[in-house]
């Protein structure tokens, strides 16, 4: 055996050593695009399908938290996370005329969380002992206040809301002081009358436009 030799069979076994990788490589190739093409899809979709609960609950958080104005009372929303569970919940509608409530029940602070998403211009507050109460400001009357409401001078001479016809004495709001005087020297006799019988409010625009009128014979001072 010369080196010639040697080389030469080396040559050969290397060449059939590499066809054979070179095949092998090919099926492995073959059998992993086989495997991603069966097997990824349906893993991606478990993935997409699927979150993480620590992912679920920081998801939660944030939508809780989107929409709802946190500045206006950072005490509420600190105080709120203490709890899991708040055992009284009231809606308070405070209207121009007029406040009405509505009891919830109980509910959790995901509850609220969704209120708040849900009723953006809502405000939450503690009131001291454990309930919760979410302020909502209505510019107009109440409906019961649309039912009932009068406009007319009280005793003291003030242009006020009263609840029910002014001889009930049911005063619900006071504006100002009105000048008798420059009134009964301006006013029509009719008109007059019209005030002291009291004049019917029924909605927010007779209320803006009565105290309109009114405001002109303000006393000054």
């Amino acid at each position: 055996m010369n080196a010639s030799w040697i080389k030469k069979k080396l040559q050969k076994q290397w060449r059939r050593w590499r066809r054979r990788s070179l095949t092998l490589g090919l099926s492995s190739l073959v059998v992993a695009m086989v495997w991603v093409s069966m097997y990824l899809p349906d893993k991606v979709q478990s993935l997409l399908s699927s979150t993480p609960p620590v992912a679920i609950e920081t998801l939660q958080q944030y939508q809780q938290s989107e929409g709802v104005d946190k500045s206006a009372d950072p005490n509420f929303w600190n105080e709120l996370n203490k709890y899991k569970q708040i055992n009284e919940v009231v809606v308070r509608h405070s209207y121009v005329c007029g406040v009405e409530e509505r009891a919830l029940g109980k509910l959790n602070t995901d509850e609220i969380y969704n209120l708040l998403n849900e009723h953006p211009t809502w405000k939450g507050q503690f009131d001291g002992q454990g309930k919760v109460v979410l302020n909502e400001t209505i510019p107009d009357l109440s409906p019961t206040c649309k039912q009932r409401a009068y406009m007319s001078m009280d005793k003291d001479g003030n242009l006020s809301l009263f609840d029910g016809p002014p001889e009930q004495e049911k005063v619900i709001r006071t504006f100002f002081q009105l000048d008798i005087n420059s009134l009964e020297s301006s006013l029509p006799e009719d008109a007059l009358r019209h005030l002291y019988d009291g004049i019917r409010i029924q909605d927010i625009d007779e209320y803006n436009s009565v105290l309109s009128t009114f405001s002109d014979y303000a006393r000054k001072g």
